[in-house]
């Protein structure tokens, strides 16, 4: 096999048989002659005859390489499949529904190889979708991800994304973790991300795989993200941090109220016994959490600590 391919476009796909022989030649017209380029087609458990279609692309073209799952796994295992077999120096992820232009390709390209990005993401500035079902939840989920990861991209979840090589060997993808590849490379070491805006056309054929539950996912996704990369390592910094932050609230409540109650017995007023304030039962649960908490923490460490990947640290030189 090629190992010296400029150029590893994954394309991941599901149900698009229609889209596939124009898209192929769409890419070809974009990119042959000017590229040493490989197609990467992961199949995500089809039943249209779109692995018929992959399997009949010529062979007198771009080579092509062909990944079959037996199920629908989602984007996320597709795109992880696909890294893994990707040999070129730049790795592109677009989607097969004709709404990604390959004629985008060579300026994203450029921009990874002359100006030494480390991912260059397209920016859908004017989506072709439905503006209330899919605009506007893309721009509150894009603004609540600029906030939570610190990195400023207007169109986070865009298919089409430029990557060096190293950049997709070093991430792990699952889940529906695809969202956040820039987070997930961010959180690696690969700093260098930038965005292009790029043209969006609308849906040609079929109709589209995701609905408005995506986006409640999405938020959970990213704020799973945003732990796992703060305290992933160490997580007793954060629940052994708040079980004792519980723990001595709760402990500084009782105490005041216990001392309250003396005081006001020593002077003669009205009191009111500490198990008869409400207050006292709130004290109570936040020592009991922060007791919890904490052990939770304990246990956490624990478990990391025994993980595979405790060490698994990002090198970025040696020698």
């Amino acid at each position: 096999m090629n190992k010296n391919y400029d150029i590893s476009i994954i394309i991941s796909l599901f149900n698009e048989a229609e889209s596939l022989p124009e898209l192929y030649q769409w890419i070809r017209k974009s990119l042959d002659g000017k590229y040493n380029y490989e197609l990467i087609f992961v199949d995500d458990g089809s039943t249209d005859g779109s692995w018929e279609i992959v399997r009949g692309f010529p062979s007198d073209g771009p080579a092509v390489h062909g990944i079959r799952f037996r199920r629908n796994y989602g984007k996320s295992a597709a795109l992880y499949e696909g890294f893994k077999a990707a040999t070129g120096n730049v790795v592109v992820t677009m989607d097969a529904d004709l709404q990604d232009s390959p004629e985008e390709i060579p300026a994203m390209y450029d921009k990874v190889t002359g100006e030494g990005w480390d991912i260059v993401s397209g920016w859908k500035q004017h989506r072709q979708d439905n503006k209330l079902t899919k605009n506007l939840p893309s721009k509150l989920y894009n603004a609540t991800a600029r906030k939570v990861t610190g990195i400023n991209l207007h169109d986070m979840n865009c298919g089409l994304k430029a990557y060096r090589n190293e950049v997709v060997k070093s991430i792990e993808v699952y889940g529906d973790m695809h969202r956040y590849i820039p987070f997930l490379a961010k959180n690696a070491g690969y700093n260098r991300i930038t965005e292009v805006p790029v043209h969006h056309q609308k849906r040609k054929y079929g109709k589209s795989k995701f609905g408005l539950d995506r986006f409640v996912h999405g938020i959970l996704d990213l704020l799973t993200l945003w732990f796992m990369g703060k305290f992933g390592k160490k997580p007793m910094h954060f629940f052994g941090g708040t079980g004792i932050l519980s723990f001595l609230i709760g402990g500084i409540l009782a105490l005041w109220l216990i001392i309250r109650k003396l005081v006001y017995q020593a002077n003669g007023y009205a009191f009111r016994a500490v198990t008869d304030q409400p207050l006292f039962y709130l004290a109570l649960v936040m020592v009991i959490l922060g007791v919890l908490l904490f052990c939770t923490g304990f246990i956490c460490e624990m478990v990391s600590r025994t993980s595979g990947s405790r060490n698994d640290y990002s090198i970025k030189e040696e020698f």
